[in-house]
């Protein structure tokens, strides 16, 4: 461990494999091979408006593989680097038979040149791209899953279908982000562990061994500017939060919104709370806005890996099986009791037996009695 006590992630993965004897390493491999795409758009992202000129050469290469055109989504030139970098770092090694990217409409094939392997990779390149003109933290999130073995074996290319994988089949899952310090944060399903960028030596260092998220919060995280198309659930639970210590729940909280998956779900795992961001009636066809594959899975296995949970309002979202790359869901994950309370709520509500529904703003102990306007 050279220069201090703490371990590099080469060092834990090497660590951790001796663990295990019959594990042949690959997964060790990716991970590394993962860290080094983070560390690469790490540097692209800091270097901001100055611009990165390792980066430049990857615009056109970017521009080749087909993206989603999602209406208000259109991707930034970081997104797209981004996207190339994952792809560059990751496709040569031999550990993958293919990739899908929330900025590609079809899954990415392993060249020809290159040997395949056991392994899917999906990923949200650079999540939370909106808030780069303002300097806020953004991130990258990564899922592993199993390939099929006839596709691992290269005897066919990789299809949608092998990815359409639910959450529990995850293998590993984690994200990066890029802030004041940057922080590798991961799990292979036996708990969770944070790593930050020493830009001196270049590698990531263990700095989080076991992190855990409180089982309860006074802190919640949802979009108040949707409150008019919320459901019933969603608004009781966030009315008893906004009426305090003088409501239903007895104690203050904290509202926060950053609009960046990956800053949201940091914050929760350092010190707890509640993220939400549901479905709601704005498009009524549509069950929820985060990506399942690339965001809603791997982070709720990051929660629940650390003690929290994850759910869409009203199952397990890890329990959903996709029925397309891009397919869309409610989330809402975060500190266990909170999210149970939040899951209550919609059951109630689905069968009918919730309470009448009065919001605190108009509770006896309130400035806004109904008798005062009479």
């Amino acid at each position: 461990m050279p220069l201090s006590n703490r371990p590099t992630l080469t060092q834990y993965l090497i660590e951790q494999r001796r663990r295990f004897p019959q594990a042949s390493g690959t997964m060790n491999a990716l991970i590394l091979d993962v860290s080094i795409a983070a560390k690469a758009i790490a540097r692209a992202v800091a270097c901001g408006e100055l611009g990165d000129p390792a980066a430049r050469e990857l615009v056109a290469a970017a521009q080749s593989h087909a993206p989603i055109e999602a209406p208000g989504e259109a991707a930034r030139p970081l997104d797209l680097v981004s996207n190339e970098i994952f792809l560059r770092t990751a496709e040569w090694s031999g550990h993958l038979a293919g990739m899908a990217s929330e900025e590609m409409a079809q899954p990415y094939r392993i060249p020809a040149r290159y040997a395949r392997g056991k392994y899917l990779l999906a990923f949200d390149p650079l999540d939370g791209s909106g808030n780069l003109d303002v300097n806020v933290s953004v991130g990258s999130i990564f899922s592993v899953l199993r390939a099929p073995d006839e596709a691992a074996a290269g005897g066919r290319e990789v299809r949608d279908a092998d990815f359409l994988q639910p959450g529990t089949a995850q293998v590993a899952a984690g994200y990066a982000i890029y802030g004041p310090m940057t922080m590798l944060v991961l799990t292979v399903g036996n708990g969770v562990v944070g790593f930050t960028l020493d830009h001196d030596l270049g590698e990531f260092k263990l700095t989080h061994p076991d992190i855990r998220v409180p089982d309860d919060a006074q802190e919640f995280a949802i979009d108040a500017s949707n409150a008019r198309f919320w459901e019933p659930p969603v608004k009781r639970y966030v009315d008893e939060c906004l009426a305090g210590r003088s409501g239903l729940r007895a104690k203050d909280f904290n509202m926060r919104w950053i609009a960046s998956l990956v800053a949201e779900a940091h914050r929760i795992l350092m010190r707890g709370g509640v993220f939400l961001y549901p479905k709601d009636t704005r498009s009524p066809g549509r069950p929820g806005r985060l990506r399942l594959l690339y965001e809603a899975n791997p982070i709720g296995f990051i929660l629940e890996q650390a003690g929290g949970r994850a759910s869409t309002g009203r199952e397990p979202v890890l329990g959903v099986r996709p029925a397309g790359l891009h397919q869309r869901i409610g989330l809402v994950f975060g500190s266990k009791h909170e999210v149970e309370r939040i899951e209550r709520y919609h059951a109630e509500y689905d069968a009918g037996t919730d309470r009448p529904y009065v919001s605190p703003l108009f509770s006896e102990r309130s400035l806004f009695r109904p008798e005062a306007l009479i």
